[in-house]
This record gives structure tokens, sequence and C-alpha cells, in this order.
């Protein structure tokens, strides 16, 4: 039987060629998602491997919002060196920073690092293979004077003897006009990194309070092992109650950084399989609909076979093991389109981010992966055929060409309704409410009418595109008529290869629902919940220094200037536990004076310098009400009781909770302070068009700082949404084409199927013209079917999904008409599309051959 298997895939290779590709699809996609992560973990362990070189022991503040490690420790550590086994001891200073590029706009980095840190020269480092400067520059020495990572460099056309400018995105420090002494040589790739060190002074001056250190890197003396040091330091340092520091080995250091990179690229992969494994569900259903084709094709050789001896169970393995070599080859297939993918992938992440890069790492879990999945699904995916073609008697299968579809619907319908109805009704229920409990009802739901929709859609799928048949194939007469009666003789077939596109479709509706209401939301936060006449953002939403603010409020015009401190609060529980959330400081003047700031608890809209406001949202969630104490730990290990003077209306704008000046200045030392964002309204009588100018001359040296009238602001939020969206739309783009493979695959199947029927047609007098018009009027309606179905499910979906979101934020949910209007056009155009290739072999059909052949 295997050799009748081999024989038979051999015999029809492009039946052959259609399956595989519907397998490669999808494993390709789960290899090269693999590949392409591991990848890039690869070039990050490489990076951290040669990170804190010549590190034994290293001390930071434990909380990354402190001030650092007091110099007070710094002394005392090395006083007692000789004591404790240190052989050096160097200290840092590091911050985040934007240069300008040779253009003087701020260089990119693709959302890699861009540190500054002081510059320490090679003979005082712990390690004769650490960074070097590249002959031909220095390293700097007086103010004003920077050395530049090599690669950096490059990306921002800057040179040794260059001028440009270098600002800090935390602190007070004004912009720094810089001249580049210097070229750093890393010892690995570093993808976007920009390290700009500085002279020790300007790094204290920018990065430091002037009585901290961010760092401290030791080395230890000959026969001191970096465990035996770690715990010296640690006594050296004495009872840590408030755990105010952070003592680890170099290991320790360089494998906590691996930790945080790997976690953040699991959760990519997951993500990227997360569509692939949407890809191979598309997949089953094109494959199962393809085996299905196949037994009915061939019913008469299963016939042959029982009548020669086959039994049933030999019939099944046979359409088995053809399964299983169609998925053999589909992964292998899979795996190498995979490998190609994850080089191209990582050719364009390493021209348009900051990720490193690295060369392939191409390893067992993905030439796993690709196998198992591919047989996997295949040999799923045809089960149920091969136990259908292994149940026909032989004599009933001699007496008809094929029994696919004749089976009653009744059974599987009921049980769809019953699915169906149980999961509207888990939608509506999810929907009443907010929060995680609903959300994970309306989940519930979902699955439960998508199960609805392939059990109930060859049931739905007769009258809808008879109806649609009827309004589509009505100028088009007798053809017409033929490509809707085509249509709906197999419903399991039509609705089957329709639910690959609806699959695709519902995702694409919900995903652009969840889109278009937080555009909504957005607008309506910044219309209702916004004054301000310009508010300066980072670009992208990232932070701003406080000097900005401080510019800012210095242009003539501005009447009031209030700058929205960020504050990564840790906040102390009765029981000791604590926990992070982040809230926002008014620094300037009064949140009411740029914003709505409606009290439903509280006597006065003034937020008291050392007070606390909370939205209605928060106050619920935490259970914060007016005079409640909230405990915060200050950077230093200190509390910080704070008194909710008020809560407000929710305001998006203004969420989740602010603090007054005096908090802030306790609650975030001063090298650590950003700005989310500065409101400004104007000083009445003011020219609106000159004081933006003026404001955009004031901070253009800040680099990132935008100036923005509200809607701009709206708009460049809704910019950001709007390339996520675009994302997740590409990546869905994968389910889609298989779809319309399949719809390829299921309409060249049945030319091959209705061969005799079309050499009937063309005998009696149908011309070339009118076999393609038939077969696209056929392919139309399946996809509309689809898409229809698609479109319905995922705005439902996406409804009751928004309206459980409500709990975090959300508004009401917003349609994207204008998407489902052009995703059912689009429809209509792919359905067209992929017909043209079985349109083209239909027409091509002669009328005596395909007699004859049948």
């Amino acid at each position: 039987m295997r050799r009748v298997s081999l024989r038979n895939l051999r015999a029809h290779k492009l039946r052959l060629f259609l399956t595989v590709f519907s397998i490669v699809l999808g494993t390709s996609f789960v290899a090269g998602s693999i590949v392409f992560t591991s990848t890039i973990s690869k070039a990050f362990n490489d990076i951290f491997d040669s990170a804190a070189p010549g590190v034994a022991v290293e001390v930071t503040a434990a909380d990354k919002e402190a001030a650092g490690v007091p110099l007070a420790v710094v002394d005392q550590l090395r006083s007692r060196a000789g004591e404790l086994g240190i052989d050096r001891l160097v200290t840092n200073q590091t911050g985040s920073v934007v240069i300008a590029d040779s253009d003087g706009k701020a260089l990119q980095t693709g959302g890699a690092p861009s540190m500054g840190t002081a510059y320490i020269p090679y003979e005082d480092g712990r390690n004769p293979n650490g960074s070097k400067i590249i002959a031909g520059g220095r390293g700097p020495v007086n103010p004003g004077e920077i050395a530049l990572n090599a690669s950096a460099a490059d990306e921002a056309g800057l040179k040794v003897g260059d001028t440009t400018q270098v600002v800090s995105t935390a602190g007070n420090a004004p912009p720094h006009t810089v001249k580049v002494v210097g070229l750093i040589d890393l010892p690995s790739s570093t993808g976007g990194y920009v390290n700009v060190q500085f002279d020790q002074a300007t790094a204290n001056m920018v990065f430091s309070d002037g009585k901290h250190v961010a760092v401290v890197d030791m080395s230890a003396v000959p026969g001191v092992s970096p465990q035996e040091l770690k715990q010296r330091v640690q006594a050296a340092l004495g009872p840590d109650p408030d755990n105010r520091f952070q003592v680890r080995t170099g290991d320790e250091v360089r494998q906590d950084q691996k930790d945080q990179v790997n976690e953040f690229l699991s959760i990519f992969q997951y993500i990227l399989l997360a569509f692939a494994a949407i890809g191979l569900i598309v997949g089953t259903f094109i494959i199962y609909n393809t085996f299905s084709m196949i037994v009915a094709q061939r019913n008469r050789e299963f016939a042959l076979l029982r009548a020669v001896g086959a039994s049933e169970g030999q019939v099944s393995r046979s359409v088995l093991f053809e399964a299983f070599v169609v998925g053999i080859i589909g992964g292998g297939v899979g795996l190498a389109v995979g490998i190609g993918l994850a080089a191209l992938l990582r050719a364009f992440t390493s021209s348009s981010s900051g990720l490193p890069s690295s060369s392939l790492n191409i390893g067992a879990p993905a030439i796993i992966a690709s196998l198992v999945v591919g047989v996997g699904v295949t040999m799923v995916s045809a089960w149920v055929p091969a136990a259908r073609a292994a149940k026909v008697p032989p004599v009933e299968a001699m007496r008809a060409s094929m029994t696919e579809g004749s089976a009653s619907l009744r059974t599987r319908t009921i049980v769809g309704t019953i699915f169906g109805v149980a999961g509207v009704a888990a939608l509506v229920i999810g929907a009443t409410g907010e929060g995680a409990g609903p959300a994970l009802t309306v989940g519930a739901g979902a699955a439960a009418v998508i199960v609805a929709a392939v059990l109930a859609g060859p049931a739905l799928a007769q009258p809808f595109v008879g109806v649609l048949g009827r309004v589509l194939g009505a100028p088009f007469g007798a053809i017409g008529r033929l490509a809707r009666t085509n249509a709906v003789r197999n419903p399991r077939r039509s609705a089957a290869t329709a639910f690959a596109l609806t699959l695709g479709l519902m995702l694409v509706a919900v995903i652009g629902t969840l889109g278009s209401s937080f555009k909504g939301t957005i607008d309506d936060a910044v219309d209702n919940g916004v004054t301000a006449d310009y508010i300066i953002m980072g670009t992208n939403q990232s932070p701003l220094p406080e000097s900005v603010a401080t510019a800012a409020a210095a242009v003539p015009g501005v009447g009031v200037s209030v700058s929205f401190g960020t504050v990564p609060a840790r906040i102390l529980a009765d029981d000791g536990t604590e926990k992070s959330l982040l809230g926002f400081a008014a620094l300037g003047g009064q949140p009411r004076e740029v914003a709505t700031v409606r009290m439903v608890d509280g006597s006065s809209d003034t937020l008291p310098a050392d007070g606390m406001f909370v939205t209605e949202r928060t106050s619920r969630e935490q259970g914060w009400k007016r005079g409640d104490v909230v405990t915060f730990a200050g950077p230093d290990g200190e509390r910080v009781p704070v008194t909710v003077s008020g809560v407000y209306a929710d305001n998006e704008a203004l969420q989740p909770w602010l603090v007054g000046p005096q908090i802030y200045d306790r609650l975030v030392s001063p090298q650590a302070r950003q700005n989310f964002g500065i409101f400004l309204k104007a000083a009445p009588g003011t020219n609106l068009d000159q004081l933006r100018t003026d404001l955009e001359t004031a901070t253009d040296s800040y680099l990132t700082a935008q100036v923005q009238n509200r809607d701009e602001f709206k708009s460049s939020i809704s910019t950001q949404i709007d390339q996520m969206l675009a994302t997740l739309y590409a990546m869905l783009g994968l389910a889609l084409l298989v779809a319309v493979l399949g719809i390829i695959n299921t309409l060249a199947l049945s030319v091959v199927e209705r061969k005799r029927e079309i050499g009937m047609l063309r005998a009696i007098g149908m011309v070339r013209a009118q076999v393609r018009r038939s077969i696209y009027l056929e392919s139309v309606l399946i996809s509309i079917f689809g898409a229809v179905m698609g479109v319905v499910l995922g705005t439902v979906i996406g409804w009751a999904l928004v309206q459980t979101l409500g709990a975090w934020g959300l508004g009401n949910a917003v349609l994207p008409w204008g998407l489902i209007v052009i995703t059912l056009v689009a429809s209509g155009v792919v359905g067209v599309l992929a017909a043209l290739w079985p349109a083209v072999r239909a027409a091509r059909t002669g009328p005596l051959e395909a007699i004859a052949e049948a």
C-alpha cells in the first residue's frame, strides 16, 4: 500500500504541490520565528558576555530611581580594599542621552539604548580586553569633549574633530555642545547602541547630584574568588534593612542582563508563534478540504483496492501515509523557507532597528518544530478524510464517482447552533461587565461562536450563497445560475474554503475594532480633558528632561506651564509588601489650569504641594479614599506618607494619580527626573502662531521635543496606533495568504473533479470565456461569504471585548466602517484573483477529451 501511495503522489504532482505549499506557509513562519529570535538572543548573549569586563563584584543602588551609591560608601570600600581583597575599584556614572547626527537631528537608535557614561582610561580599567580608543583619537579629559562608539559615529556621520550636541533625557542639565575627540572600539557588535563618554567632571554634573555614583566595579586580588569578594563586600556594607544596595558578581550582572533580554525575546517569539498558529489553523482547513476532495475523486480507486483484498485499515493508512509524506516534504521545505525569512528579517531589523546582528543560529528546536508541525498538522487534517475513505463499501463506490458532501448536515447544524447560542450568550454577559473576568468570558464566547461557524457553516452557506448568487449572478444569466449552483452544490467544501478566509478577516475586524476604539478614546480624552493650547512631547512619547519645561516656561506669551513628571513609585502596604505603580506629578502650576479636573470627592480642585489626587478608577481599584494615607518608598528607602486630598472624575489625560511638587522631590532623585509632557496655555492676547514659533525655537536644541496643538497631539498618538495595527495586519497576512491559496486549491481540484461536466458544457456550446466567468463568479461568492462571516464575527467579538476593557480606560466601541467596506470589496477582488489560474485551466478543457477520460 505504501508503493500505491507513493505512486499516487508522483502521478498527481500539481495536487501534491498545492498541498505542500499550504504546509510550507505555516511551518516556514514557525521555523523563521524560532531561528530569528534565537539568532537575536545569541547576539545579545555575545554582547552581555563582554559586559562588565574584568568585574568581580559590582555594587549599585537596588532602586533604579535612587540617587546611586553614596560616595561615603565608595570611600569606605577604598579604605578597606586590602582587607577585603579588592585589586581595583572603579566608579562610573550613567544616564540616558540623545546625540545629534551630522545634520543636527536626533540620532535614531531603533530602540537600542543611548547611554552616557564617564570615560575610564584604558590603563585604569579592569580588563585588558575591554573597549579601547581607536588610533587617531583620545579620551575626553576636558569639559565639552566626548568619545563615541565607532558604530554610532558611523551611523551619525560623525568623526573625530566634529562638533555636535548631546542632551540628557533626565535631570535639569541644558543641552551640551561637544566635540568628538575619540572613537571607541567596543568588543562586540552592538546594533544601534550608542555610548557617549564624557570626562569625569561632566559626567558627575550631568548624571549625579555630586554625592553619589551609579556603579562601583571591583576586581579581586589573586586567590579571592568573585563569590568570596561579594560576601566580604556585603559584610563591609553592614545590615541593609531598607534594601538600598545590590551587590552582584560579574557573572550575576551578565546573567541578569541576559535574562531581561531573553524574557522580552520569549514574549516576542510567543507573539510570532501565535500568528504562525493562526496560519496553521487556516492551513488545517485547506488541507482537510484538499484530502476530502482527493478521497472523493479516488472512490473508484479505493473500491478497486477493497475489491482485490485491501482492508479498511490499509486504505485508511494509505491516505495517512500520503499525508505523512506530504508533511515531511512540507516541513523540510518550510524549514528552508523559514531560514530564508529569518535572514530577511535579520537584515531588515539590522538596517531599521537597534537590534544587534549575528550569524543565523539554526538549532535543533527549529528543525524539530518544522517537522513536527508539518507532519502533525497534515496528519490531523487528513484523519477524517482517511476514515471516510476506509468506510466506503466497494460496490457503492463502484457505482458513483464521488460521495463527498452527500451526508446530512442536520446533526452538525444542531450542534453548531447550540455552540452559537452559548457563544452569543457568553459575549453578551461578558460585555455587561468590566475587568479580567468578563474579558475571559468574552474569550470563551468567541471560541464558542468560532466553533459554531465551523459546524453550522455549511447550513449557512446554502441560503447565503444562494441569495447572493441570485443578486451577483443576475447580470450574467445562465452563467450566473451555473456559478451559484456550483457554489452551493457541496456546502461542506464551500464552507470549509470560506472559513479559512473567515478566520483571518475575523481577527482583522477584532484588531480594527480595538484600534478604532483606542483612537476614539484618545480623541475624547483630549477633546474633553485637555484645555492647553500647546503640548510639548518627546518623539514617540519619549520622556523629556526637566530643563525643557524651564525653557518653555520662559518663552514670552506663555501664561501657564504645567509639566507632568513621571513617578515610578513603590507603594508600601500595611503588611510590609510593596507594589510598583506609575503616576505623575504636576509641576509648575495646577492641573486644572491646563486640563479638566472635576472633583467627585474633595472640597477643592487645587492640588496641595504635599498632597495627592486620585481618579475614580484608581480609588476603586486601590481602595484609596479622601483622607487615606498612602505610604511610598523613597529612592533611598525612606518612607514617604502622602494624604489623599481628593478624588476626581476619570480623565484619561490625567491617569491614574497626581502628587504635588514637594512629594515629587522626595520620591524622585534629581538626576532621574523626567517629564512625560508639558502642557501650556497662552497668556491673554497672545498670537498663538507666534507663540508656537517661539516655543519651537526655545526647545529645538533638545532634539526630541515636539510642540503640538491638541489636534496634532491626537494625531501623533493615533499614528502610533496605526503603526501597531499595520504590523498586526502584516502578520495576519500569512493567514490570509493561506486562505487565498485554499480558494485556489479548492477551485483547481474542483475543476479536475468536474472535468466531464465542463466537457459536456463545452460540447453543447459554452465558450471558454463563459467557463472562466463561471469559475470567477463561484470564487467571488465563496470569498464574499467568508468575508461577511469574518467581519460580522470580528466586529461583534471586538465590540464585546471593548466593553470589558472599560476598567482600563477604554471608552465606547468604535466600529471601523472604512475597514469593513474595504474588506468586503477586497474579498470580491480576492475571489477573482484566486480564480484566475483555475479558470484558465477549466477553459482549456477539451470537450471530447474530457468526456472520454471521465
